[in-house]
């Protein structure tokens, strides 16, 4: 009888459950999105002194704000008097301080409480136990990364050991120069599915050959089936030979971004950061998503396509090139959502499988199963 290795198996995938159930869901927002980095929003769009942007992680609403000394604060979205919420909206600015709109507490750049009407004597020494609480924060890579857990890991820990994991060396992710980089293009996706799906997805190529007509044109070994994710620390699948650039038909993309190496000018480089971001590295842009599970069957994805400020300033057409993306994406979402209808089923086993190429996986599956227990 013919026996096989553990490298020739059908490995089984998470069960149903985890794809489904409510309070598997509330258990990933409190023990991986409450505990791990989250990438929430590009760090240019707060510059000036009041400058916030509001973000929610594990259902808890966060304020990232730029203050006068110019480094970004974050803090808890509730007023220490009564709890109110103190910002509504997504971004904006609030000038010298956050003003509460229940009874007019007022709080600074930094989260501290300035004032209290009528209360100044009452309040007396409890005012430095007053302030915003706080919530930890990073500006890297040209983005904004929260931590709910003041306990949790490290940036360095968490963000930064899976870029080198993935690229051999999280510093050599600085050649992009994302923080130079501006957006050309965004597009907020709403997929009906859970999003693990989308995270699996992303990180195999197995599906590529089928349903990616268009990438496999341009990147050909991805018809082969091997994720650039699963090849090796530091690899970056090729573009193919008689193809000029990463657009949807093949033709010429833009001018190479200065300080990426010639030798991967030509190669695509997918990063997934878990527990919600995608970083995808092209010789003449970059691609950045941010994976927002709403429900166990429903998930918000916002895509940034992004380029050097000379490439948008000149007026080159950027159209062919988030085309190819976009297609990409749209193909990928319409999957996960036939996944998530089979998840559904009370009659199917669900017994799924990985096949050798998806063994990778495993990982992922293995961080899940050690967070929800």
């Amino acid at each position: 009888m013919a026996t096989f290795s553990e490298a020739d198996r059908l490995l089984p995938t998470l069960e149903r459950s985890f794809y489904v159930d409510p309070a598997i869901f509330a258990l990933e927002q409190e023990r991986i999105f409450a505990r791990r980095w989250n990438l929430v929003g590009r760090a240019a769009e707060l510059t000036a002194p009041g400058d916030y942007l509001t973000a929610e992680i594990a259902g808890e609403s966060v304020i990232v704000m730029r203050s006068a000394e110019g480094r970004l604060t974050a803090m808890l979205n509730i007023c220490r008097h009564r709890g109110a919420r103190l910002l509504l909206d997504e971004r904006g600015s609030c000038g010298r301080s956050i003003r509460c709109p229940y009874h007019a507490w007022s709080y600074g750049h930094d989260g501290e409480l300035l004032g209290a009407p009528n209360l100044r004597e009452w309040i007396g020494d409890s005012r430095e136990q007053l302030g915003l609480q706080r919530v930890a924060v990073e500006e890297r890579y040209g983005y904004v990364w929260l931590n709910l857990d003041a306990d949790g890991p490290s940036f360095a820990d968490d963000v930064e050991a899976q870029l080198a994991a993935r690229l051999g060396d999280a510093g050599r992710i600085d050649a992009w120069e994302l923080a130079r980089l501006r957006p050309g293009h965004s597009i907020n996706y709403e997929i009906n599915a859970n999003w693990k799906l989308i995270v699996e997805n992303f990180m195999e190529c197995y599906h590529c050959s089928t349903i990616h007509p268009e990438l496999t044109a341009v990147i050909p070994e991805f018809r082969g089936g091997v994720a650039s994710q699963a090849a090796g620390s530091g690899y970056g699948s090729e573009i193919g030979e008689q193809i000029e650039g990463f657009t949807f038909d093949g033709r010429a993309g833009l001018e190479p971004l200065r300080l990426v190496p010639k030798e991967d000018r030509r190669r695509y480089f997918g990063i997934t950061i878990v527990p919600g971001a995608f970083i995808n590295l092209l010789g003449d842009h970059a691609v950045v998503h941010r994976v927002i599970p709403r429900s166990a069957n429903h998930t918000t994805l916002e895509c940034e396509w992004l380029f050097a400020p000379e490439t948008l300033e000149s007026g080159a057409d950027i159209a062919p090139t988030v085309e190819l993306f976009d297609r990409v994406n749209r193909q990928d979402f319409d999957a996960c959502e036939r996944c998530q209808h089979g998840a559904e089923s009370n009659v199917y086993t669900h017994e799924n499988v990985l096949v050798p190429l998806e063994h990778h996986l495993l990982a992922f599956y293995d961080e899940i199963r050690a967070a929800v227990g």
